[in-house]
């Protein structure tokens, strides 16, 4: 029989996520920071999908997009989402849900101005989530841009965007063997910002 202590403790959640980012930076093999990002249209038509995690802190946690996507007008019709981390090499998971603000103009463009030149020049030639006839469309764009900024940054297109979501529950799962695993949840106070926490079933 397992411990009957909780691998996950009573702590500050926001701090217990970097314990255990940091850690996910050691041991994953490729990109520690993905997640899945959960949103919904305004009649509630769910949609998920794999984004990076570029930015996170007491605000929040911070991501990038086309805000013209599928994922972005969803964002503007529902502006609430749902993060998950899942680290296999840890065998962990961390859920985290609340609603969502777009960041400022200065943020994006320093983001978006840190990414590689190509990367850039990628973001900007493509209309994201919509259809492309035929993937030569796609790179003649890209080359077209090359040769219109042949140096130095690309303009920040101005529905390229980031959003932060501020968290209001966060659940830190920890896989025990025979499926006995341990969760805790983490519940911000709306009025006080403080955090409430309790143990779950598996």
């Amino acid at each position: 029989m397992q411990s009957d202590e909780s691998a996950i403790p009573q702590s500050d959640p926001l701090m217990l996520f970097e314990v255990w980012y940091a850690e996910a930076k050691e041991s994953e093999p490729n990109d520690p920071n993905a997640m899945a990002l959960a949103t919904a249209s305004e009649d509630g038509l769910p949609s998920v999908r794999m984004v990076l995690l570029k930015g996170h802190g007491p605000d929040g946690f911070v991501f990038y997009t086309n805000a013209e996507s599928r994922k972005g007008e969803q964002i503007r019709a529902n502006m609430r989402a749902a993060l998950l981390f899942h680290w296999k090499s840890l065998r962990r998971q961390i859920r985290i849900e609340g609603p969502l603000e777009e960041v400022s103009s200065a943020e994006a463009d320093a983001y978006f101005h840190s990414r590689p030149r190509v990367s850039q020049i990628g973001s900007a030639a493509s209309d994201q989530s919509r259809a492309l006839p035929d993937r030569q469309v796609y790179l003649d764009r890209v080359t077209a841009l090359e040769e219109r900024y042949p140096e130095g940054d690309i303009p920040r297109p101005p529905h390229w965007t980031g959003f932060r979501l501020s968290p209001r529950r966060i659940e830190f799962w920890q896989d025990r063997q025979y499926r006995l695993h341990d969760r805790r949840l983490f519940v911000r106070d709306a009025a006080e910002e403080a955090w409430s926490d309790t143990l779950l079933y598996p």
